[in-house]
Formats: C-alpha cells, structure tokens, sequence
C-alpha cells in the first residue's frame, strides 16, 4: 500500500533529494541532514539536525523517526528520545536530535544519511477504569520478571 505524503522545502533543504527508501523491502526512509555547514559533536554532546523539510502526514498516521544502525555501529551516533514521534498535526520543520555516544567528535555534513523514517498507523485507545484486572502467569512481576 503507498501513502502520499505532502512535502514543503524550506530554502535550506533545497537541492537535497526528498526522503527515500533505499531498497525494495526497506521499512525506513532515509532522512538527510539539511545543514548549511559541518556541525561537528562531540563525545557526550548532542545537536539538532535540520531537515530542511515540513509535511502534512494523512490522518490517523505518526512518522517514526529512528537512528540508522551503521551510524551507531561504527561511530556512536544514536537519537536520543528514539522512536521520535512526528504528529499528523505537526506542520513545522522534521529536525532530528542526534547524541554521540562514541569516543571521538562526529561531522554531520549536507546530505548525510542522519536517521530514518518510518510511516506507522495510530490507534486511538479510550481508558476505562476497572476495580479488578484479570489474572495471568506473569501477573505484577516488573523487571527482569519473565526468564527465571
């Protein structure tokens, strides 16, 4: 199934391509860094990235916005509030919170593959009190619980 996805440019993303997905059977969507020079980020540091986009998202969806595995593999570089979450009422420039994990400073250049992401449904849940909740083997055991 194919959803559109509206698309505004903002004067620093221009030239960039738009965001794609980078094989048949990819689930994510390459998102670049619209920065106009090299940000560089330290170890322990954290930038924001711009995009140099805005969207219009179809109603019930969110885009996810996730770290790319071979930024974190080979140079530390994760997002910190990852999944981030873009609301289909969000109209205002997609930027990406990138944090350096690694041991060495990290250049984010034009165009960089920075993060990806990811188009998902969004269910809307109603909560409804209840006096009891139904039994099961796990029941209230919290973390670490299941395995023993």
């Amino acid at each position: 199934m194919t959803i559109t996805i509206q698309v505004r440019r903002l004067p620093h993303g221009e030239g960039l391509p738009l965001p794609s997905y980078a094989t048949a059977g990819a689930a994510g969507m390459d998102l670049l860094a619209a920065v106009t020079d090299p940000v560089t980020i330290a170890p322990g540091q954290r930038a924001l990235i711009p995009t140099g986009l805005a969207i219009a998202l179809p109603p019930g969806h969110e885009l996810q916005v996730r770290p790319r595995s071979g930024l974190a593999l080979r140079h530390g570089i994760v997002l910190p509030n990852s999944p981030g979450t873009i609301d289909e009422d969000y109209r205002g420039e997609l930027g990406v919170i990138v944090l350096n994990t690694g041991d060495a400073p990290f250049v984010v250049e034009r165009g960089m593959r920075i993060a990806q992401a990811v188009l998902a449904p969004v269910l809307r849940a109603v909560w409804e009190e209840a006096a009891v909740l139904d039994s099961t083997e796990r029941d209230a055991g919290g973390f670490g619980s299941t395995g023993r």
